[in-house]
Parts: C-alpha cells; sequence; structure tokens
C-alpha cells in the first residue's frame, strides 16, 4: 500500500513554506456557501478582492452551516490531492463600525426620508469611505434635510469625498453646484491635492470652476507660461 501523502501549504502568498497541517487563512467575507457541494468561497482583500473557492473536509460540514455570506471568517486550509480543502471555521466577530455603517447604507436608501436623514447624518459620523458615493447622491434628495445631512456628512468625511464632488462644480442646478463648492472650501487643505489632479484632466469649463475655488480658499495654482500646464497649488 502506498504511503499517504502529507497535506501541503497552499502557496496563496509568495511568503511561508510547505507544512503539514496546512495554514490559516483570513478572509474579510465569505462570498458563497454551499453545503450540499462542499464547497465555500470567500473573498481575499490582500490580493485586490479577488476570491477563492475551497472544497470543504466533511468533519466540517457542520462549521459551515454556521457561516453566512458577509461573515468574516478564519480557515484552516491544507492541500489533498491538489485540491484546497478547508478543514476548520472560525468566524471573526466584525467591526461593529463597518456592521453599523452597513444598515446606514442601506437605511440611507430608504423610503422614509426620516431614516435617510438620520443615515446620512450617522454615516458622517462613522467617516467610512464607502459612503462617499451615496452621500454625494444624497445631495440631490428630495427633501431638504436629508439634502442638509448629506452635505455635513461630506464635509466630515474631507479628502476622499473631493474626487466625486469636483465634477458637480459644473452642474446645471444652482442649489446642486453652490452646495459643493461649499463643501469643498469647507473640507479645507486636504482638498487642495485632489483638486490639483482634477485640474490635470479638467476641460476649460471645469478647469475655470477649481481655479475659482482654489482661489476663493487662498491657493493660488501657479501656471507656466510655456507648456500652460498647472503645478499643485501653493499658498501664497
Amino acid at each position: 500500500m502506498a504511503d499517504e501523502v502529507s497535506p501541503k501549504l497552499i502557496q496563496i502568498g509568495p511568503k511561508g513554506g510547505a507544512k503539514k497541517d496546512g495554514f490559516n487563512l483570513v478572509t474579510e467575507r465569505v462570498v458563497a456557501v454551499n453545503p450540499e457541494g462542499k464547497q465555500l468561497e470567500v473573498e481575499l482583500l490582500a490580493y485586490d478582492g479577488k476570491t477563492v473557492v475551497l472544497d470543504v473536509d466533511d468533519e466540517a460540514l457542520e462549521e459551515l452551516r454556521k457561516l453566512k455570506v458577509g461573515d468574516g471568517a478564519t480557515i484552516r486550509v491544507v492541500e489533498e490531492g491538489g485540491k484546497r480543502i478547508a478543514k476548520s471555521f472560525r468566524i471573526r466577530a466584525k467591526d461593529p463600525n463597518a456592521a453599523r455603517a452597513d444598515a446606514m447604507l442601506l437605511d440611507l436608501r430608504d423610503s422614509h426620508w426620516l431614516n435617510r436623514k438620520y443615515a446620512a447624518e450617522v454615516l458622517g459620523e462613522l467617516k467610512d469611505v464607502r459612503a462617499v458615493r451615496p452621500l454625494v447622491d444624497a445631495l440631490t434628495d428630495e427633501v431638504g434635510d436629508v439634502r442638509q445631512r448629506a452635505y455635513d456628512s461630506l464635509i466630515k468625511l474631507g479628502g476622499p469625498a473631493v474626487s466625486l464632488l469636483v465634477p458637480l462644480l459644473v452642474s446645471e442646478e444652482d442649489e446642486l453646484r453652490q452646495s459643493v463648492t461649499e463643501i469643498i472650501r469647507k473640507i479645507g487643505k486636504p482638498a487642495v491635492e485632489p483638486l490639483a489632479m482634477a485640474l490635470a484632466e479638467a476641460d476649460d469649463r471645469l478647469k475655470t470652476r477649481v481655479m475659482k475655488v482654489l482661489d476663493r480658499m487662498g491657493y493660488k495654482p501657479k501656471v507656466k507660461d510655456e507648456a500652460k500646464a498647472v503645478d499643485a497649488p501653493r499658498l501664497t
């Protein structure tokens, strides 16, 4: 009878070597759970969100059924017969702030304006960058109180919000254009670099608006006469 082949480490990363007892795979998000097919798909944030499908050992099926899509988990993995086998699972507690942000992102799309208003306010307090796009969209909410909370929260989010706000500086809607201008000005210094980057690709109309905002903030972009290129704004 041939000797059994010892399990070996799956080389997902460049570091580490073969280990008979496998290794721990940490995932922030379970993508799919398939107890019937004895498989599990998880997302690997360290690899730009790529996913990996693991076969699940029979002895781990009971633990597999406890996993839910969206859970974080630490998974003990070995390779046997050329297959990735999950031997055990440990559900990882989710960051309470991230969990709350998930709930608020859903509420920001709720049909009741009070829920949208509350969600817009809380997302600013949590400073979760995933909220930038939904909050920018909320600047055009039909309810003024929701728009105001989105306005305030985008200021709290600061620099990460600027790149999505810049295109709205040339909006045809006066109220939206004015709100965006004020938000960027109130963000202050963290907005300068994103504004400078926007100048490099902006058309003439948007470039004029960006230059005007920078001027009001006290920053004078230095323009080279020869190439008409724009350097990063500097305070004068």
